[in-house]
Formats: structure tokens, C-alpha cells, sequence
């Protein structure tokens, strides 16, 4: 057959699915939203290289200081910068105190000009968020008058919180612990990691790619099937005037794929009207700007190519079943059963291409990346293979039952191909999901860990900077509303001798019922000094917390080694005291010294942290904490603790893998409703019969809902046994014991199941429309 001839076919085709009136429009543009539906995703998908490279692009080109960089001096083009971030409801906010110290100083990206004194400049979700009522308590925190928004190119998400603000000396500030630095210019390529990945978590991002891009390309391949029926009644009538079984299968292939090349341009709609509503939506702390998503040019050719190419494939496979003659399609005949063993093939082939891997996680030695994705892909389609022989099979056998029972079996036994490949897309994306839970829980410990804070006696700490006034700096916080506790803790290194010492130990300042978070006291009053047993680190404590012996305390007046020393004599009323761990987890040893035994000479010397309780049950009681401390310095951060610390890396992976669950699940849900009301619509004569005759509609109605019950039953069935075998591969392949997550598992399955349950109430409506006796007029 020559291509003129294919292409003279697949023309004609395309001019059936849309000058075929009414039906022929209808059929053509259910094929082409859900065909649209899957482009746009993919769409999306080829974008996220670019929109994760521009994000790490414009972090890069604000990036200001770095630990340890070389100290400038003041210059014509220098610019004084001091980390001012902070956190509103679990949500970052970017800040930075800015004091240009001449006419050149570097601009930050996104920024016109330079906030005076009391003056700042925000991002436009900060700008938002400030001006209503939720913004309330952050606008006590951030004093400044708004003089400007941040552009586009200074931000790297557009419901980013951030602002720059500007400040008068600020170098003094530099002098003690804040962060920043007097820079020339911004931008700065050290800050991004050049770490290697973990092989894991490539395997992680390999997976996570897969499992979710294969329900998309089911879908699709779905989509172009859409019809099915009344097109193979056209075809008959082609048969008829004297087309041959070839050409009217060419003539098929043609109507998928002008139905998919409108579902290109449908897709690409979706797609732009998505990036623009992108702008305005942050899923998992995530935001991105419309001109992030710029699918990559060779991508999006490599879907515009492949979706066409897919969907006559995929009509021309699905009609080498079905034998088209002039008097009818023979469909309604009892077809040959589907054979099992090439099916089985799928799977098992998918098993071998990934055990070489097994084992491979722990060594340094990096995964197959081709082996994982193809071996992967192969035990997902093994589930598309498998799903149409398991409904076959089972409602073949199913047996009598009530009349809706009976309607919705005798439809599955005659029509079984297209109940399951309506659930198909389901069943990957289960099989898929229950395979990376069980991943992601089995090496959950090595990249996750149980913090060493203790939560239940605090959950935030503060560094107090002021030594001047300790006192009443302690008092604002525990003024503070939703405050349970303040401890306060102020710890002196003192030496052995004058200069230069050999010997440091801890001592540590404060009040009796602080000290009892640090030390078992049987009896303490304010004037006591103890000397501490028991710690992880006692070194020479011992010996220098004799009675009489003289200690030394040396700094100058911002804390570090200097000229003017003072010394301390260890009283001989001293006593014993047990250590235990501080909420830290950390075992101080040394002195113990109430307030009332610490010389005033000393008071200069100490460093102090709090350590603070709140009550959870005052609303925003964090956010008060925060306030006052803003109030006190708006450079100090109190420090929020968590019970479970996670690597950057790990949490990143798991968070794209949410934003992407979601973005698939929407997806299904679109596509399996657009499918059902395909369905319906091609049934609307035989349920008008069914009523007309005098069926009831509730039991019409129950037998669509077992029409959907059943095979999606059968689907996470199988999907749950596929993906716990995937899921068991997959821990081997990291070395880590097989272990299946019960939870995940039911969870994942009753996720699924509830997109269906949600699919088919919405199909109630349109399918309670269609039962009326007037479905049976034909014009």
C-alpha cells in the first residue's frame, strides 16, 4: 500500500469525524478534550526542566553574601545587606535590611530604587497579603511604609513573601551575630550545591517521572477510542458501498486522528490558559510565573508527533479484533477470550530489566537510568495488559442477581474492553502511587530522623543580643501572649589561668527553676553555685570546680578574646549536682551559678539563649513570639524546632511528587467523567427503551454505578498486587528491607476508588436526563 493511498484515507477519515452532523461534532470533541486533557499535562511536564533551571536562576542572581567571603571595604559601590528573614503562619518570608553607601551601589533584581530609612519595597503576594485582614499581625512585624513592589525578575515565584527594607548602620549590626555582609555586587554561583545526588533519590526522581506521566499517555490512548460503537456501525454502511476491510480501518485511524490533532490544539488552549492561572495558585509552597513554563521546543514536537502517530496505532491495533462487514459489525458475537501469556510477558519483562539493579543503593554505585525507566513502564503497562483479560474472566462467572445486577453484568460481558479501559488510567496511577509509598516509607529513615529537640518542655529558642538588659528582655518574651515558659540559660567559658588558658569550662547562669531543666536539684535557692556530675563532656571540669579555685573570663567588647579579663573565684560552699539533658538533648556540665552568686563584673561576659513554651491552643501564639522578637531586633529569627528533620533533597522529591499526584488525579477525574458521559450519550436509545418499557430509573441508575464498581474493583485489585511487587523491587534495588505499607496501600486505593465514586455522581445528573421516553426520537 502506498503512502498516497494512506494519506488519501486518513483524509477522507478526518472528513468523516467532522462532517458526520451533530454526532459526528460531538464525538470529535469529546475525543479532543480528553485527548487535550493529557496534552496539556504533558505539556506542563516538558516545562518543569525549565521552570526548576529559571527558579534556580533568579535565587542565584539575588544570592548576596556567603559564610566566610572576603570583608570589603567601604566603597563608592558597596552596599551594606542584613538578613532580616522571618516566618508568618508556616509561611517564609525573605527579608533583607539594605544600606547603599554610595551612588553605585549594586541594586537588587527587581528593584528600581533603593527603600529609604523606614521604607520598603515588597513582592506583590506580600503587598496582598499586608493589605487584608490575614496580614494583620505580620504588618506589627514589618513597620515599614510600602514605597514599591519587587519585579518579576527578583522574585522566584510569584506567591513569594519577601521584601527589602531600608536601614541606617547597619554594619554595627555585622559587628555581632546577624548575618550579612558589605557586598559589591549580586549574584553569586557558589551559593548554588554541586553535591552529587544520591543514587536513591535519582532513583526517586526517575520513578516519580514515570508513575506519574504513565496514567497520561493511558489516557490518551483512550481518549482516541471514543465512539466506538456508532463508528463501527459507519464503518459497516462503508463496507457496504464497497470499501474493503483495510481502507475502512485506515478510514477509522483517519477519524482518531483528526480527533487527536484538535485534541492538540485543545491541549495547547489548556495548556496556556494553565500557565496563566499558575500565577495565582501555590500548591505545597510552590509558585511559579507564567514565563517559567516554556515547554522545551523538542519536547513539545516530540508530543505534537507522537500523540497523532499514538492515536492511529492505537485505532488500527483495536479494530485488528473486530471483523467489519457490510451487514454489521460482528461485536455483539461471542469474541475469542483474550489470551494470558503475552500479557504476563509485560511484567515479567519489566522484573528483568530491573533485578540486575537489586542491591545497587548502598554502595556509591549509580542506578541504570534506562533500566529503571523502561523496566518501570513495562510492570505499569503490564496493568493496561492485564486489566481487560481480569474483567473478562471474572464477569464471565458472575452469576443471577437483582435487575440492576443483571443489566450492569450482561453490558459488562458483551462490552468488557471498554469498562476496562476506562479504569485503566486509575489502576497505573494506583499501582504507581503504591509502589513510590512503599519506596519512599522504606528509605524514610535514612533520610529523615527524629530531631534532638524535645518538644514537649519547648518549641522555639531565641538568642538574647543585648547584654545590658537580659533582664528585661526576658520579661517582654514571657509578656508575650500565648507564653507558657521562659528558660533562660547565659553561659560563660572561663580558663584556668590569664591569657592564654588550657582549660575552658561551662558555666552557666540562671534561676532556680531553670536550672532544673539542666541539673537534677534537690534543694536550690537564689545564691547557690553547683558543681555538675554526670555530663557527656566533664573533661577537666572536676578539677577546676574545686572550692578556691580562680578562673578567668577574658573578652573584649564584642565577645572575643581581648585585653580585659576579670577573674572568678569558685566558692567553697560549691555542692554536687546530677546533669541531665537541656531540651537540646545536650548534657551541659561545669558550674551552675543562680543570679544571686554571679558577680556583676561577670554580667558582661555571658551569652544567653531562651527557650520557649507556647501554648498551641492561643491562636497564632508562634507569630506573638515572633513580634516580640521582631520588636526587640527585627535581624533575630526565633527558632521554630521540629520533631523530625528531613533532608532538603528528600523533602523537595516528595513535595514534587504531591504537586504532581494532584495535578494527576484532576487529570483522571476530567478524563474518566468526560469517558462515562461518552457512554451515556451513546446509550441514550437504549435507555429510553429500557424506560419506556417501564424500568425504574433507580435501578437503571444502580446498574451504571455496578457498571463502574466492578471493573474499578477488579482494577485496584490488580493495581495493589502490581504495585506492592514494583514497590518490593524497588526496596531491593536500595537495599532495604522489603516491608509493605499497609497504609499507603489502603490509602492510595481508597484515594482511587473515591475519584471514581466522585465521577460517577457527577455522571447522575446527565444520565437521569437521558432516561426519558423522547430519547427514542430520531429526526
Amino acid at each position: 500500500m502506498s503512502a498516497r493511498q494512506w494519506g488519501r484515507d486518513l483524509a477522507m477519515g478526518a472528513r468523516f469525524a467532522f462532517a458526520g452532523g451533530r454526532e459526528g461534532w460531538t464525538r470529535a470533541l469529546l475525543t479532543a478534550v480528553g485527548v487535550g486533557l493529557g496534552v496539556a499535562l504533558l505539556l506542563l511536564t516538558t516545562a518543569i526542566p525549565n521552570a526548576l533551571a529559571e527558579r534556580d536562576r533568579r535565587e542565584e542572581a539575588r544570592s548576596d553574601h556567603t559564610f566566610g567571603q572576603q570583608e570589603l571595604p567601604r566603597a563608592d559601590n558597596t552596599l551594606v545587606v542584613v538578613d532580616a528573614d522571618t516566618t508568618y503562619r508556616d509561611r517564609d518570608v525573605r527579608g533583607r535590611l539594605l544600606e547603599p553607601e554610595g551612588a553605585k551601589a549594586p541594586r537588587p533584581p527587581g528593584v528600581a530604587a533603593f527603600p529609604a530609612d523606614g521604607e520598603m519595597v515588597v513582592s506583590p503576594a506580600l503587598k496582598e497579603l499586608l493589605a487584608s485582614d490575614d496580614g494583620k499581625l505580620l504588618r506589627e512585624r514589618l513597620p515599614y511604609r510600602i514605597s514599591g513592589t519587587i519585579g518579576e525578575q527578583g522574585l522566584v515565584g510569584s506567591q513569594e513573601l519577601a521584601y527589602y527594607a531600608g536601614g541606617k548602620g547597619l554594619m554595627e549590626r555585622l559587628a555581632g551575630p546577624a548575618g550579612g555582609a558589605r557586598i559589591d555586587s549580586f549574584g553569586n554561583p557558589d551559593l548554588t550545591s554541586s553535591d552529587p545526588w544520591d543514587p536513591v533519590l535519582i532513583l526517586l526522581v526517575l520513578v516519580v517521572f514515570v508513575v506519574l506521566l504513565m496514567p497520561v499517555a493511558v489516557f490518551i490512548a483512550a481518549a482516541v477510542r471514543f465512539g466506538g460503537e456508532q463508528r463501527d456501525r459507519r464503518l459497516a454502511a462503508l463496507r457496504l458501498v464497497g470499501s474493503d476491510s483495510r481502507m475502512t480501518r485506515r478510514l477509522a485511524a483517519g477519524e482518531a486522528l483528526a480527533g487527536s490533532v484538535l485534541g492538540l490544539v485543545l491541549g495547547t488552549g489548556f495548556f496556556l490558559l494553565g500557565r496563566q492561572l499558575a500565577a495565582s495558585a501555590e500548591v505545597f509552597r510552590i509558585s511559579v510565573f507564567p514565563s517559567y513554563l516554556n515547554p522545551s521546543p523538542l519536547l513539545a514536537v516530540l508530543v505534537a508527533l507522537a500523540v497523532p502517530t499514538a492515536a492511529v496505532l492505537v485505532t488500527i491495533l483495536a479494530l485488528r479484533g473486530v471483523v467489519i462487514e457490510p451487514l454489521g459489525v460482528v461485536r455483539t458475537a461471542r469474541p475469542a477470550r483474550r489470551r494470558l501469556w503475552w500479557r504476563l510477558l509485560l511484567p515479567l519483562g519489566g522484573l528483568a530489566l530491573l533485578y540486575p539493579m537489586v542491591g545497587q543503593g548502598d554502595d556509591g554505585g549509580n542506578f541504570n537510568q534506562y533500566l529503571v525507566v523502561g523496566g518501570v513502564m513495562l510492570l505499569l503497562i503490564g496493568v493496561t495488559a492485564l486489566l481487560p483479560w481480569v474483567v473478562e474472566t471474572v464477569v464471565a462467572r458472575l452469576g443471577s442477581g437483582g435487575v440492576a445486577w443483571q443489566l450492569a453484568v450482561r453490558r459488562l460481558q458483551l462490552s468488557s474492553g471498554v469498562a476496562a479501559r476506562m479504569v485503566n488510567g486509575i489502576a497505573v496511577a494506583v499501582a504507581g502511587a503504591i509502589a513510590l509509598q512503599m519506596l519512599f516509607a522504606g528509605v524514610e529513615g535514612t533520610y529523615t530522623r527524629a530531631s534532638e529537640y524535645d518538644v514537649s518542655r519547648a518549641q522555639m529558642s531565641v538568642d538574647v543580643e543585648d547584654r545590658t538588659d537580659t533582664a528585661a528582655t526576658i520579661a517582654k518574651y514571657r509578656d508575650t501572649e500565648g507564653m507558657r515558659k521562659v528558660t533562660a540559660l547565659s553561659d560563660i567559658h572561663l580558663g584556668d589561668r590569664r591569657g592564654e588558658a588550657e582549660t575552658l569550662i561551662q558555666v552557666t547562669v540562671a534561676d532556680c527553676a531553670s536550672l532544673r531543666e539542666v541539673a537534677t536539684l534537690r534543694d536550690c535557692r537564689d545564691g547557690d553555685v553547683f558543681a555538675v556530675k554526670g555530663s557527656e563532656y566533664e573533661g577537666d571540669s572536676e578539677r577546676l570546680a574545686k572550692p578556691g579555685t580562680t578562673l578567668w573570663a577574658e573578652s573584649d567588647d564584642s565577645g572575643r578574646p581581648g585585653d580585659r579579663a576579670v577573674s572568678w573565684t569558685v566558692p567553697h560552699d560549691i555542692r554536687r549536682a546530677e546533669s541531665r539533658e537541656d531540651p537540646t538533648g545536650y548534657e551541659r556540665g561545669g558550674i551552675l551559678i543562680t543570679p544571686g552568686a554571679l558577680p556583676e563584673k561577670l554580667g558582661a561576659f555571658v551569652s544567653t539563649r531562651l527557650f520557649l513554651s507556647v501554648d498551641p491552643s492561643v491562636p497564632d501564639a508562634y507569630d506573638h513570639v515572633r513580634n516580640t522578637a521582631a520588636r526587640i531586633d527585627p535581624t533575630v529569627q526565633p527558632m521554630t524546632w521540629r520533631s523530625i528533620e528531613s533532608n532538603d533533597r528528600y523533602a523537595a522529591i516528595r513535595t514534587g511528587l504531591s504537586v504532581g499526584a494532584a495535578c494527576v488525579l484532576a487529570l483522571i477525574g476530567a478524563s474518566m467523567l468526560v469517558s462515562q458521559l461518552e457512554q451515556l450519550r451513546e446509550r441514550r436509545k437504549l435507555l429510553s427503551s429500557l424506560v419506556a418499557f417501564g424500568t425504574r430509573r433507580r435501578t437503571l441508575s444502580l446498574s451504571v454505578l455496578w457498571q463502574t464498581a466492578i471493573p474499578i474493583g477488579l482494577g485496584l485489585l490488580l493495581a495493589a498486587t502490581v504495585g506492592i511487587a514494583l514497590g518490593a523491587v524497588l526496596l531491593r534495588m536500595t537495599n532495604t528491607s522489603v516491608r509493605v505499607d499497609w497504609p499507603s496501600v489502603l490509602s492510595m486505593t481508597g484515594i482511587g476508588a473515591g475519584v471514581v465514586l466522585v465521577v460517577t455522581l457527577l455522571s447522575l445528573p446527565p444520565l437521569l436526563k437521558l432516561m426519558r421516553p423522547d430519547g427514542l426520537r430520531t429526526e
